[in-house]
Formats: structure tokens, C-alpha cells, sequence
């Protein structure tokens, strides 16, 4: 059966780093919406280019338009067995909208299940403070949680890692207010679904993916 599988949570839960791995594990792909936007853009599609003039003025992309892309994605061939899709939906609107992009593309009954990554906020924070990420390859560290191998340096491309200047507590706090008002209501969306699965995201790493595996797998 098709598995669909998408994820919700506040920023810096965990979300990014558990769904690249479980797409490996799976050998679906992993879908972003900020990638998308980009390989689309870069790759100058009459879609991207739409979306490229509304970023260059510093607007949001219109909904519809983030949500054809997505559409598009999720038709093409190597979504049919299932797919991972991070960042999206992040209103009532989109995941409305998402029921209709998969009721267009399912062939036959899919299992698709919305997975929570409930975690304790003020640890929140301590994550979002102290994460680095290199600006070559994109590996996200953590100063506290997760460092590199020698200090502020790359493992894997040897430069300096770099802080996000919006990465500090004031933003972030202001960040969870945002999702708390736009995102957080697609929980009793999808709960009142029955397709909601909580996932305690507080621990290590391997901890949060072993228990991600046996929502996943039930």
C-alpha cells in the first residue's frame, strides 16, 4: 500500500534531520517545500519563474502557486510507492488542499498518516541558539546537542560553520507564537481525521528514529 507521510511540529524539532533519514529508509523521496521552490527556480520552469518574482520582492509565494508545485511533485513516478513531505501542509488551507492533490494522484487506497513531533519547547530553544550549519553542504550541528568534530569546522567540508543571525531567542520565541496560531490547528485537523500519530520528539536522535519507525511501520 502507498504510504503518504507527512510531518508536523514547531521549527527546530527535529523534523528535517529524521525525514532525510527516513526517506533513505524508505526509498522514497524526501520533498521540501523550500527546495522545491528552489529547484524549480533554478531550473527557470514557468512555475519557478512565477515564484522567483514574488521572492525578489521580499513577498510570500501565493499558496495556490506553492501548491501546484507540490501537486506537480507529487504525480510524477517515484512518488507512487509513497512519499516524505516536510514543511507542507502548514495551514487548514493547504491540507485541504493536499486532500485534493491525493485524491487526484491515488490509484487506490493510500496510508497516509500525519506525524506529530511533540516536544518540550524551552528544549526548543536551547536547540535553536546554538545550531550551526555549514554554508557549503548544508549539514546543520549543534554546538550543545550535536557538535562537530573540531569546534566550529565542518566535518565533512572542513570551513567554518556559520550561525543564522535570526537564530536567537527573541526570533525564536516569535517563530513558535507564529506556528502556534497558523500550524498548530492541523493537529486537531488531522486527530479528528484519525490519521494523527504523536511522536515524542524529546531525546536523542537514534531515540526520536526508533520511535518514528514503529509509527511508521504499524
Amino acid at each position: 500500500m502507498k504510504k503518504e507521510l507527512i510531518f508536523l511540529g514547531p521549527p527546530a524539532c527535529g523534523k528535517g534531520t529524521q525525514t532525510n533519514k527516513l526517506s533513505e529508509y524508505l526509498g522514497f523521496p524526501h520533498i521540501d517545500t523550500g527546495s522545491l521552490l528552489r529547484a524549480e527556480i533554478a531550473k527557470a520552469t514557468p512555475d519557478g519563474l512565477y515564484a522567483k518574482s514574488f521572492i525578489d520582492k521580499g513577498q510570500l509565494v501565493p499558496p495556490e502557486l506553492v501548491g501546484q508545485i507540490i501537486g506537480n511533485r507529487l504525480s510524477e513516478d517515484d512518488c507512487k510507492e509513497g512519499y516524505v513531505l516536510d514543511g507542507y501542509p502548514r495551514s487548514l488551507a493547504q491540507a485541504e488542499l493536499l486532500e485534493k492533490i491525493n485524491a487526484g494522484t491515488d490509484k487506490e487506497k493510500a496510508d497516509f498518516k500525519a506525524i506529530y513531533f511533540d516536544i518540550d519547547t524551552e528544549l526548543l530553544i536551547e536547540r535553536i541558539v546554538n545550531r550551526q550549519s555549514c554554508p557549503k553542504c548544508g549539514e546543520i550541528y549543534n554546538k550543545k546537542f550535536k557538535p562537530s568534530k573540531v569546534e566550529n569546522i565542518c566535518d565533512k567540508c572542513n570551513v567554518e560553520l556559520k550561525t543564522r543571525a535570526d537564530d536567537n531567542e527573541e526570533i525564536a520565541r516569535a517563530r513558535f507564537d507564529t506556528y502556534n496560531k497558523e500550524t498548530a490547528p492541523l493537529i486537531e485537523f488531522y486527530e479528528q481525521k484519525g490519521v494523527l500519530y504523536k511522536l515524542d520528539a524529546n531525546g536523542s536522535i537514534d531515540d526520536v528514529w526508533n520511535r518514528l519507525l514503529d509509527i511508521v511501520n504499524k
